[in-house]
């Protein structure tokens, strides 16, 4: 078996809504596919020898074992896979569970889906996993130090994907209180929230971050002696640049002992403490010059080294920190001391683990030499031996939680330095002999404050309770009550999407000032393209999601993007599913409607449950995804007496119809009228029953997010379905003579639509049609046969891009179709061919009828504008009057009804609130 096709989603998606990081693999079982696990001699045996721990995995009975016993009873390679990948991430220590494994529609072609923690380590489960199932098929077995290797490659990949204990922490912190994180591709920043709600984090530093303060905090002697001007108690010390100042500056300080440090560095590299001799002064002195040219020399003090976290100006943590140090038992060297240490699992490389490995090095051995030992050296037991003088953590230190023990005065005074310095977040070093006492009591100092302090040693100390120091970081950068993330109206469907989504983005405008919306020409923030292209995927909704400057996002959301990816949100405030119908079947493995529908559901699936999913209730596959949703439903229709919309009203829901000419908001015993449908240009004079649904949904969509109806009107009477607003979308050109009309329409949905404005047309018509290669045979017939239905003369003309298939053979499917049409109806369609777009447009034109009307529906959208706009097309094809009414009420509560009942209004089933404000 191979794998055809892997995968990576990250966001909720066609297997699951709530799990969102999951590999999808298209696998091929070749001359597995007719063979189960129980028709293959040893493989049971020889997968339980591999990977015992296989026993607990439960599977469909239930019970531990149960997966086993599957394999044992016979089932197939794709669904062994599937748990073997799920487990080699989990002995790796990456627990996972969750996984599917479907057949499609091709024998032997499988979808298996699993979850993963690293997107890396998840791509190579699966080809280790596929190793290992080959290998155990073929011999029997899968050699251990194979398996070995793959743990261990596993852990490595995790070890390198791995954000490091304090950004994790973050994460951790923001999943739990439902704020969206992502991951930014420059300088290891972090972005919590949405838009302009966001804040950014690079470990311990954040947006709040005074760049003064952490400037000055990377200045250690610039540091000391603003502390000692505010009455600090700080070591007494200097800065000097060369060597021949060193003694001088001992001299000063009253001799030994001393500490050198660089003036510009952290983590504690290059500090030397506890010197006693001008040969140590001197080694330290180089130490300290590899890191900064400036070189700080401080009295020693003795004591314990503590650090004090201070958030948001409020001490949080206290620790102290051991220098790395080993234990006697009378038995080992401290070499194998240090190798045992090593081996603690907390303990691992740089900053990833929540302990640092010890290293043997020059300054570890200088260490020794000074306690008159080496590294061969045999301890008593329970003799401390100290292989480093720092107590960092990135030195192999280790913390214990003092919290609870800290002086009040010793916090109010780390309180004050950190408002005195300017950080955010400072992490405050003392030397003191007790914590619990006053410094001034204990001979105590602050000997350094840090900018982005690590936050490993208050998570997880070696003794003590951990404390969650991620919490107050995250209420300082939004404190309760502070909106994290800006709303989100995510538009889905086979057809109107473009059109819908940038509709809804006009509407908002009327409230929110910068409107960040995705289409398939392009994203936009405001008035300004961003970038032009089909962007209806998740990496440009992030783009929208990511800009500081937006109040409010309009998301085109395409199959090909969930199918892909997932979406790009967890959730979303409105979810609008327009329609389903058949188009790109067969592609992605979505083959049947149903499952088309099934990819649509994601969007309302993904509501959040105070927010809306926007539901056409002509639908019947939209109508049933309310059974799945946990948001609110509303419901639009164009019949007014729908059942679904008349029994979702009398529970008390919302809904839009197109009722008796309007555009209206029916909710309880209330119908508000928006807007007479002739009166809206999108509707082609109320003509185009297809852009009066999509102008339903925006309304929709608007009305549950707080917009007025008067602006909703507004907005509704200024929207075109222009080359300029909606591109390929209904774009009615009048030529003088005759009319020209592009709509990128592509499948058996949208002709229809179409087809019901052609239908309305009072003179002759004549369609440019075609239909893309990819699509199916019997989608290319019902093209035609549709455009025979409506168009009285048809051009058929083929796409530039085949898509696969030889050139003339989707135009002839296309003519089959109108063939078809011609027999069934018993009537004649004339009808030719020209497989040239460009020459079956300009034909076309050429040869219009008097009073006609030219439907072009174009493979290039802009290619077939031009050639329009070549021949100089009149102002406004169609701009219907707008008629003066008297303003009208501000009807922007959604509960309208429920405030005038409260003010002693009645509630009528036959109350109607008029646009122009007169009820009747």
């Amino acid at each position: 078996m191979k794998i055809l096709k892997t995968q990576t989603l990250r966001g909720p998606n066609y297997w699951s809504i709530r799990r969102s990081k999951l590999i999808v693999l298209r696998l091929d079982l070749e001359d597995l596919a007719e063979r189960p696990s129980d028709t293959i001699p040893g493989f049971y045996e020889g997968l339980v020898q591999a990977l015992p721990s296989l026993e607990e995995h439960y599977c469909s009975p239930g019970c531990r074992g149960g997966f086993l016993q599957r394999v044992r009873e016979g089932t197939m390679m794709g669904h062994i896979l599937e748990h073997v990948a799920l487990e080699l991430q989990s002995l790796a220590g990456m627990s996972t569970g969750f996984g599917r494994t479907r057949e499609t529609a091709s024998a032997g072609i499988y979808q298996v889906i699993f979850e993963y923690i690293h997107e890396e380590a998840g791509r190579y489960a699966a080809r280790a996993a596929l190793r290992l199932c080959n290998s155990i098929v073929e011999t029997g077995t899968y050699p251990a130090d194979e398996l070995q290797k793959d743990l261990e490659d596993l852990q490595e990949i995790a070890a390198g994907a791995s954000q490091g204990p304090s950004t994790e922490a973050l994460i951790r912190e923001a999943e739990a209180r439902d704020i969206p994180w992502v991951v930014l591709e420059t300088r290891d920043l972090l972005q919590f929230g949405y838009g302009k709600y966001q804040q950014r984090a690079q470990a311990a530093l954040t947006s709040h971050s005074n760049v003064l303060g952490v400037e000055l905090a990377c200045d250690k002697e610039s540091t000391k002696q603003i502390l000692e001007n505010a009455g600090v108690p700080v070591p007494h010390g200097t800065v000097i640049y060369y060597l021949n100042q060193l003694e001088d500056a001992i001299d000063r300080l009253g001799g030994y002992p001393i500490v050198i440090k660089p003036l510009n560095g952290n983590h504690g590299r290059g500090i030397t403490l506890d010197i006693q001799s001008w040969s140590e002064a001197e080694t330290a002195y180089d130490r300290a010059r590899e890191i900064s040219s400036g070189v700080i020399v401080e009295h020693y003090y003795q004591g314990k080294d503590y650090r004090i976290l201070v958030v948001n100006h409020k001490v949080v943590a206290v620790a102290e920190r051991i220098p790395a140090h080993v234990v006697g038992d009378g038995k080992h060297t401290i070499r194998e001391l240090v190798e045992q240490e090593n081996c603690d699992v907390r303990r691992g490389e740089g900053h990833d683990n929540l302990l640092t490995q010890i290293q043997i090095d020059e300054t570890s051995e200088a260490m020794l030499r000074r306690q008159c030992r080496n590294l061969d050296s045999i301890l008593d037991p329970n003799d401390v031996c100290y292989l480093r003088a720092t107590a960092n953590l990135s030195t192999g230190g280790i913390a214990i939680d003092r919290t609870e023990e800290i002086h009040p005065e010793t916090v109010w005074m780390a309180e004050r330095v950190a408002r005195i310095i300017g950080l955010d977040i400072a992490g405050i070093d003392v030397i003191a002999t007790d914590i619990s006492k006053p410094l001034p009591e204990v001979d105590g100092a602050i000997v350094e404050v840090n900018a982005a302090p690590g936050l490993r040693m208050h998570l997880a100390p070696s003794e003590g309770v951990p404390r969650n120091v991620a919490a107050p970081i995250l209420s300082m950068l939004f404190p309760p009550g502070t909106p994290v993330r800006v709303p989100i109206v995510a538009v889905t469907g086979t057809n109107g999407k473009t059109t819908t989504t940038r509709l809804t983005a006009h509407i908002l405008r009327q409230v929110y000032e910068s409107v960040g919306y995705t289409t398939t020409d392009g994203i936009y923030i405001g008035d300004h393209l961003v970038e032009k292209g089909d962007t209806t995927g998740p990496q440009s909704a992030q783009m929208i999601l990511q800009d500081p400057t937006v109040d409010i996002a309009v998301l085109e959301t395409a199959r090909g993007g969930i199918l892909r990816s997932g979406l790009a949100f967890q959730h979303c405030d409105v979810g609008v599913v327009l329609n389903v119908a058949a188009d790109h079947l067969g592609l992605g493995d979505i083959d049947t409607i149903d499952q088309m529908a099934k990819l649509k559901a994601v969007v309302a699936e993904a509501v959040q449950p105070n927010g809306y999913a926007i539901l056409n209730a002509d639908d019947p596959r939209v109508a049933a995804m309310a059974d799945h949703v946990s948001s609110k439903v509303a419901y639009f229709s164009m019949n007014p007496d729908n059942p679904l919309v008349r029994s979702h009203l009398q529970q008390g829901g919302i809904a839009a119809v197109y009722a008796e000419g309007y555009l209206s908001i029916l909710q309880q015993d209330w119908i508000h009228r928006i807007e007479q449908a002739k009166q809206i240009p999108l509707t082609m004079g109320g003509k185009a029953p297809f852009m009066i649904a999509n102008a339903l949904a925006a309304s929709l969509a608007a009305y549950v997010q707080g917009v007025s109806l008067e602006q909703i009107r507004t907005a509704l009477q200024s929207f075109r379905a222009s080359a300029q607003q909606t591109p390929g979308r209904m774009n009615l050109f009048n030529m003088g003579r005759y009319h020209a009309l592009v709509d990128y329409a592509h499948n058996p949905a949208g002709y229809a639509a179409v087809g019901g404005f052609v239908k309305n047309w009072a003179g002759p018509t004549l369609g440019v049609v075609g239909g893309p290669g990819d699509r199916r045979d019997q989608d290319l017939l019902e093209l035609g046969s549709l455009a025979a239905s409506f168009f009285n003369e048809i051009i058929v003309k083929e796409d530039d891009d085949k898509r696969g298939r030889p050139s003339g053979e989707a135009a002839d499917r296309v003519v089959e179709g109108i063939r078809q049409w011609e027999a069934k109806h018993q009537s004649q369609c004339s009808y030719s061919v020209c497989l040239d777009e460009t020459q079956a447009i300009e034909s076309a034109l050429d040869n219009a009828p008097e009073n006609g009307l030219i439907v072009i529906f174009p493979e290039s959208v802009s290619r077939a504008i031009a050639l329009i706009s070549d021949r100089g097309p009149l102002p406004d094809a169609f701009d219907p009057p707008v008629e003066a009414t008297a303003k009208a009420a501000d009807l922007s509560t959604p509960s309208l009804a429920a405030e005038m009942a409260a003010n002693g209004k009645p509630l009528n089933p036959t109350t109607v609130v008029e646009t122009s404000g007169q009820q009747s």
